[in-house]
């Protein structure tokens, strides 16, 4: 496979999105605020309606926080959306956003394949599917990659690129590097492993706040202010390692030698998640969830999370990754 050079100008590179649910507009609306043409493929009509007043509405928020400049009129102008896949004939990179179903998306990936040229990369947003799962059957597995995004696609700095076993490796720098024109800050994980990085650690962490819950020790609120007050505190600022250099390291050992034996290893899913989701509750999305809404209150917390998003990503843009030199 001959690998693509990245251009000077990524305005140069037509981009493909397929499904365009919540994730794939706000990934849209990333790869249009970037500079690129995008083409996106989506076969429920009433999501294709829906999908460019959506996406012109992201464009418009990220126009009155400062991160574009030019009109989104006009950035809107350049997306085009069809049912058909032949739509992604010229494009350099394709994103599938497509529901979390291992053989779903292997048939949007194989469709995707017949629409692009050998020398396309394409990416798989997937939570916590292997990426070499994924790439079984595949023309071309050498340059499929995992492009795991965070919501909203279109303000965080987040973005795993995940390498399955047959990726090549230039392929995933490739990806990584254009995702920095993106506005992300993207981790390389260069072995497939399922969750890759935050989901592993976030799940963790959510299983020991189910067992806390469960097990009576604490209620849903009290779990989350606390970890909304002390790991929401510095998390944003500085991960793990660098938070216990930053706090001193010896200390942490301790504590891991007693606790780490009578923490939650359980492998089912929680009781509690069970429940919620038998009673239909999907979140803000339909005003039912762990809280009570109202659906004035869910369509509140929704704006304040999109919000809040804006000035997280303002905040920790004045921490950068690395030390500045004076």
């Amino acid at each position: 496979m001959k690998h693509p050079s990245l251009p000077v100008d990524p305005g140069n590179i037509q981009a493909g999105v397929v499904g365009l649910g919540l994730m794939g507009t706000s990934v849209a609306t990333c790869l249009l605020a970037a500079g690129h043409p995008v083409a996106a493929v989506e076969i429920d009509a009433d999501k294709r309606r829906r999908a460019r007043r959506r996406i012109l509405s992201h464009l418009r928020q990220m126009k009155k926080e400062g991160l574009i400049r030019s009109d989104p009129r006009k950035e809107i102008g350049r997306l085009t959306v069809s049912e058909k896949y032949s739509i992604l004939e010229s494009s350099r990179l394709v994103v599938e956003c497509v529901f979390e179903d291992l053989e779903i998306k292997k048939g949007v990936l194989r469709k995707v394949e017949e629409a692009v040229s050998p020398q396309s990369i394409i990416g798989t947003n997937t939570s916590g599917l292997p990426v070499t799962l994924l790439q079984q059957g595949a023309l071309h597995p050498e340059r499929i990659v995992g492009i795991h995004w965070a919501e909203p696609a279109h303000t965080t700095r987040f973005m795993e690129i995940i390498c399955g076993s047959e990726t090549r490796p230039k392929c995933a720098e490739f990806a990584a590097a254009l995702s920095r024109r993106w506005g992300k800050e993207p981790s390389i994980v260069k072995r497939d492993i399922r969750g890759f990085i935050t989901n592993r650690c976030m799940y963790a962490l959510m299983r020991e706040a189910f067992y806390l819950v469960e097990s009576g020790y604490a209620t849903i609120a009290d779990v989350d202010r606390s970890l909304r007050n002390d790991l929401g505190y510095w998390i944003t600022f500085a991960g793990p390692f660098r938070f216990m250099d930053l706090t001193g390291i010896p200390a942490y050992a301790a504590v891991m030698k007693d606790l780490f034996p009578e923490l939650s290893c359980a492998r089912e899913v929680p009781a509690l998640m069970r429940k919620v989701v038998k009673s239909g509750a999907k979140g803000v999305s339909n005003a039912k969830g762990f809280y009570r809404y109202t659906p004035k209150e869910a369509a509140s917390w929704e704006k304040r999370f999109m919000k809040f998003s804006y000035e997280i990503r303002a905040l920790a843009q004045k921490y950068p990754e690395g030390v500045r030199k004076r």
